[in-house]
């Protein structure tokens, strides 16, 4: 059977929770490069990793989220049962509560960035008070200065697709943030609009924490671009309480994220490349 099919949900879940066996399953468009997202029921969420690597997170995961959950000022996923590696399918999966709320779409003027703004900066902060100790390197832990030849081949490979020479630019003031010397916080690492949820403007839930560990605090900085209009950041700027430094290199993060996604996910990922878009223009317009 197909992977990360319905069908394969249904024989994985009818073999290892037998409980939920009569649950509906319905898949889930989603914009995400990591997982397969089956709904279960009214309320829990099936997540295939499509990857080995993904995989690798389904553990995690189960280990972090009961343990931050509760120090945070919104829902996460609460995870239910791991599932483990079966025929037909060869990696760990997890099954989730379902949280409700819509992605939010860049750029979208109909509600009040400033309150959302406020929101997503109670989030971090919260984040960034839980206690460290034995907590994970996220997943983009390395410090922003590594990863310069491989967004400036990415920016090259893109000239003519976008502005290279102002990318190359901007990537180049980034680079002269002084580097982060403090010690890491928690950070969620990937808050762009697929991965956070929102009802009536205002932030409802924040989903798939597979790049979370500690960080440079700046990483989580790229949701002032990813996630709110130049009018906004300012305010989640003075929430956050980002200096020059942090914030230049918050721009680095969401500069260097955002062209290796156009480029990677151009031609097979819409979703994924119209968010890009959007963040590099941002970026680019100062």
């Amino acid at each position: 059977m197909p992977l990360h099919s319905a069908t394969l949900v249904r024989t994985l879940i009818a073999a290892q929770f037998p409980h939920w066996a009569d649950l509906p399953v319905e898949a889930v468009a989603a914009s995400g490069t990591a997982n397969a997202v089956h709904r279960l029921g009214d309320d829990k969420v099936v997540r295939l990793p499509r990857t080995e690597s993904s995989a690798a997170d389904v553990a995690t995961e189960h280990h972090w989220l009961p343990r931050l959950a509760a120090q945070l000022p919104v829902p996460v996923p609460a995870p239910l049962a791991q599932g483990a590696p079966a025929e037909g399918f060869p990696w760990a999966w997890s099954v989730c509560t379902w949280l409700e709320g819509t992605n939010p779409v860049p750029g979208d003027g109909t509600w009040a960035p400033e309150l959302f703004a406020a929101d997503l900066a109670e989030f971090v902060l919260a984040l960034r008070r839980i206690d460290p100790t034995d907590g994970p390197p996220a997943y983009r832990a390395e410090p922003l200065a590594s990863r310069d030849a491989e967004t400036r081949k990415v920016i090259a490979g893109l000239d003519g697709v976008l502005d290279a020479g102002a990318a190359t630019a901007a990537w180049d003031k980034a680079l002269t943030a002084p580097a982060f010397t403090g010690a890491p916080v928690w950070v969620h690492g990937d808050l762009q609009p697929g991965n956070v949820l929102v009802a009536d403007g205002r932030l409802t839930g924040v989903i798939d924490f597979a790049c979370m560990g500690l960080a440079d605090p700046a990483v989580d900085l790229i949701a002032a671009w990813y996630l709110l209009p130049a009018g906004a950041r300012e305010a989640f700027r003075t929430a956050v309480g980002a200096d020059d430094a942090s914030w230049e290199r918050g721009r680095g993060w969401a500069l260097s994220i955002a062209v290796m996604e156009l480029a990677a996910y151009r031609e097979s990922n819409p979703v994924m490349a119209r968010n890009a878009w959007w963040v590099i223009g941002e970026l680019l317009a100062g």
